[in-house]
């Protein structure tokens, strides 16, 4: 059991880090308006706050603490949704746009759903 359960807690730090790269190299090729700059800046930030806080939850010091983290995680994952929604790509840049909305919105269903069983 605490063989599957690490390998879930790696794959989902796996996943995060590659959210996090995903999300960095989106706003690295969004157009340089002023608006796409201070986007940009809030999603890099929230994008590589999901997996920080989670890493930080497999550290925890408690039951508290983890659930903390774990809380922030989701909420981080929710913010950088909001973000990309209000970003404004370039036409090939859509359809990442789409795939990255979506993996948020499954980050914070698992966030949720840990939260759940925790709590």
């Amino acid at each position: 059991m605490t063989e599957i359960r690490n390998q879930k807690h790696y794959d989902l730090e796996e996943r995060t880090e590659k959210f996090a790269k995903r999300v960095m190299e989106y706003v690295d090729k969004l157009p340089r308006t002023i608006a796409n700059i201070k986007i940009g800046d809030q999603l890099a930030r929230s994008g590589g706050s999901v997996g920080a806080n989670y890493i930080e939850a497999n550290e925890s010091l408690g039951k508290k603490d983890f659930a903390m983290k774990i809380r922030i995680s989701r909420k981080e994952s929710k913010e950088s949704r909001y973000w990309l929604k209000l970003s404004s790509p370039k036409d090939d840049q859509r359809q990442e746009r789409e795939s990255l909305v979506q993996e948020s919105t499954e980050l914070m269903n698992i966030f949720g759903a840990i939260l759940k069983k925790t709590t």
